[in-house]
């Protein structure tokens, strides 16, 4: 039995010790510096967090970080996190969280830190283009994207526009993953976004119609919820006028309507009742709605008609009718 435990590592130690095993995964043992990269970040998720015997020391967990950082581990990390293990993958995603999440007063070092690294947040972004890390990419960026100022560098990027094909990948989860976090872009930091989408209306919004026309049944239905959303958000007040000035975009959202699935058909039908119940409708919006009057009169006094319970839906619909009846 053995009574003398080995001394834990020091932060200094943990850092020096996990860059160079990184920096070995090109040399000759590369089996046992994967192996060592795992025991290490263990080591130090376990300074971060504590264990069932002993709560993190503050003291420690400071030093940790200053060390993180000045070794750049953490672009190291993102960098290398495909060759890891499969546990070690997870690991680097809740050290990099909870880095994230450190505060000394007012201020966030690891915010801080990465706004002069934006370069790790678009490696993480990127990461959704290898299946082998993307969710764990996906869970340290949605962290990320909880900081204004960090949201701010990725909305500003070009790299931002590469959400729109991510959303579409073949792998289920791949695009599940990117939707939630094209989601927290378009959503948490509301000021920001408007700004954002006020200055890219025409690109941002040629390329969102494309998604609601996607043949990916929950990218759909996802992107049509969330424009919902965001039209219907006061913050974004300019981009709705915009966008239900457009008889192209109220012919897509009618021809939703009649989607062979039923829950598009209702989420459509939250963007159509704007169009229809914007007082300040123009002439060639106007020109369809009149033009297909009885066809919509026809359509919405049998459309969803098993929806008794939902009185808002119900309410709705008749406020639609009587709008579309008066034109």
């Amino acid at each position: 039995m053995n009574f003398f435990k080995s001394k834990p590592k020091t932060p200094y130690e943990l850092a020096r010790n996990l860059k160079e095993s990184i920096q070995k995964l090109d040399g000759p043992d590369r089996k046992k510096a994967t192996e060592d990269i795992s025991k290490i970040l263990v080591a130090i998720k376990t300074m971060l967090y504590g264990d069932s015997e002993n709560d993190p020391v503050p003291e420690t967990v400071a030093q940790l970080a200053q060390e993180v950082y000045s070794n750049n581990l953490l672009q190291l990390l993102v960098d290398n996190i495909g060759r890891f293990e499969f546990e070690a993958k997870k690991d680097v995603a809740q050290i990099f969280n909870n880095l994230l999440r450190r505060h000394i007063g007012s201020r966030s070092p690891t915010v801080e830190y990465l706004c002069t690294r934006d370069q790790i947040l678009f490696t993480l972004i990127q990461g959704y283009e290898n299946q082998e890390i993307a969710l764990n990419c996906g869970m340290i960026l949605r962290e990320c994207l909880r900081h204004e100022i960090l949201t701010k560098i990725v909305i500003s990027s070009p790299q931002v526009y590469k959400f729109f094909d991510y959303v579409e990948m073949n792998t289920f989860d791949i695009a599940s993953d990117a939707f939630a976090t094209f989601k927290e872009i378009l959503s948490r930091h509301k000021t920001l976004v408007a700004e954002f989408l006020e200055r890219n209306y025409d690109k941002f919004f040629e390329k969102y119609n494309q998604l609601l026309q996607s043949t990916n049944y929950v990218t759909k239905r996802q992107s049509l919820k969330l424009l919902g959303e965001i039209l219907l958000d006061r913050t974004n007040f300019t981009i709705m006028t915009r966008y239900i000035a457009n008889a192209d975009n109220l012919k897509l959202m009618m021809n939703l309507l009649k989607d062979r699935s039923r829950n598009i058909q209702f989420e459509a039908f939250h963007v159509f009742k704007v169009f229809v119940a914007n007082p300040n409708k123009n002439k060639p919006v106007l020109d369809i709605l009149a033009k297909n009057q009885d066809k919509l009169i026809s359509f919405l006094s049998t459309f969803h008609n098993d929806r008794n319970e939902d009185e808002q839906f119900n309410d709705e619909k008749a406020f639609l009718l009587k709008q579309i009846q008066d034109l």
